[in-house]
This record gives C-alpha cells, structure tokens and sequence, in this order.
C-alpha cells in the first residue's frame, strides 16, 4: 500500500518531516488485516473464542477493530466431534479457517469425493472417519456423518460475533446449474429442491443426499435452501450442490470488518434453538 502525502507537506523543515514520518507508523496503531485472512502461524485445537486476556496481541486486535482476534493460535474456529451408536462410529474435525486440507474415509466413496469438495471450495480443513453398518446400506453412516458435521459446525462457529451470516452461491457444473442460500441463525430449516435422474450415482443412494443436508441442518442450526436451476447428469448436479454450498459456507462464516465482532441480529444473539 502507497501512502500519498500532500506536496505542501514536503516543504516541511527536518524535524516536521520527522515527526510525521514517525507519526504514521505508531505500535498502537497497527494495521490489522481481516480476520479471515491466511495469517495464521499455528493452530491450536480450541472450540472456544480467544480471551483477550491471555495475549497481549489478542487484546490489540479487540481494541483496534473489534472483531474476534483470530489472526492468533488461539483463535482458530474448531469443532471436534465423536458419535457413537450401535450402527456406526463416526469422527469429525472441522475448522472453518482452514487451509482446504480433506481427510475423508467414511466407507462411502461417492460421499468422501463431496466432502472433499466442501473443504476444497470452502476452504475449510474437514476431516472425517467414519465406520458404519454399509454392509446393510449407506444410510445410517450417511445420517451420522452429517450429523457429526453439523455438530462440529456447530461448536466452530461459537456466538457467531462478527460473521457475516448469511452466504449466497450459485455453482455450474457443464450442464449442471444450482443455487444455495443459507443463513447461520440458529434455527434448522431445509428447501430442498433438487430433480436427481437417477437413482445412483456410483454405490451412492441418491435419495440420501436430502437425508444428508436434513441432518446437517438439524445440529447446526442451519437454514439452508438448495435449488436446482438446471441439470441433467446426476453427478454434475450433486457436485455442483456441494460446491454452491461450499461457497456459500465459506461467505457466511466469514468476517465482516464493518461488524466489528458485534452479533449479526437485531436480538443480539445467534444461537441454536
């Protein structure tokens, strides 16, 4: 960034030269990128926002612009979830200021390639380990990981100060067109309203990809609309779903510096309900 300086102020004597060069530059006022920004150095397994009494650059970010002082090792946005049930056993790890790193095995090939597509586009680090009763059919480790999801989501975000909220994507995909809007407000809906031609896609049930965003709505206290704007190939509709939503994601869960780490709503509180 140039710093542009009136000519008149150039005819200064040295002294005046040197008080303002060392007045644009004062420790108290440093410049602070947005929160969102890759400056993250190291992260720490927390689903908890950072106090900004325990670092002194933490409590700098807080003063300076009032957003949550994420730029530290503290302040990375992570939710770390374990369900277990007679039918399946299932770890999520998410972080929302991730460097789009997938680690996914959850014994359903088709649904390892959509979740990798979320943390690609979302830039998101989304790990998941799930084994389950496939053996019978998909569906019960389809429902568990998107509940998991949802939940480690959930604990990410935390009181959602200062995001932006809401998030709004269309994604093509050749043929394919479809468009997510979502809103983080802690009350679970889903419009759903994909046309699937067929009813696999690989081994995968498509009929469990609305079971997967109904369940993923349900823990984070999503609202979630997934339209289909057009489409033919039953691949390239359910990929460009996760890729919209991806996006969509990733703009919610995003700063806003203009907030200045105040709550998104009019109540003063996004929780889920």
């Amino acid at each position: 960034m140039e710093l542009s300086i009136p000519h008149r102020s150039l005819t200064h004597s040295n002294s005046s030269h040197s008080r303002l060069r060392n007045s644009l530059v004062h420790p108290s006022q440093r410049l602070l990128l947005p929160a969102h920004l890759p400056q993250r150095k190291v992260h720490i397994l927390s689903t908890h926002p950072p106090s900004p009494s325990v670092d002194p650059a933490v409590t700098r970010a807080a003063d300076n612009n009032g957003s949550p002082a994420v730029t530290t090792a503290q302040g990375a946005r992570i939710g770390e979830v374990k369900r277990v049930t007679k039918e399946t056993n299932v770890r999520v790890k998410i972080n929302l200021d991730g460097d789009a790193v997938a680690e996914n095995n959850t014994g359903i090939p088709f649904l390892d390639h959509m979740l990798d597509q979320l943390a690609s586009h979302g830039l998101f680090d989304v790990h998941v380990k799930a084994v389950g009763d496939i053996h019978i059919d998909d569906h019960h480790t389809n429902e568990d990981v998107a509940l998991a999801i949802g939940t480690a989501m959930l604990q990410a975000l935390g009181d959602r100060k200062g995001i932006n909220r809401f998030g709004d994507f269309s994604a093509p995909l050749d043929e394919a067109l479809v468009h997510v809007s979502l809103d983080l407000s802690g009350r679970p809906h889903l419009g759903y309203d994909l046309h699937i031609p067929t009813e696999r896609v690989g081994t995968y049930d498509t009929q469990l990809m609305e079971h997967f965003f109904q369940s993923l709505v349900n823990t984070s206290g999503m609202t979630l609309h997934i339209r289909q704007l057009a489409g033919k190939n039953s691949h390239h509709i359910i990929e460009a779903t996760f890729k919209a939503f991806a996006r969509a994601l990733r703009q919610a869960t995003e700063y806003d510096p203009r907030r200045r780490g105040s709550i998104p709503s009019s109540k003063g509180v996004l929780s889920r309900t």
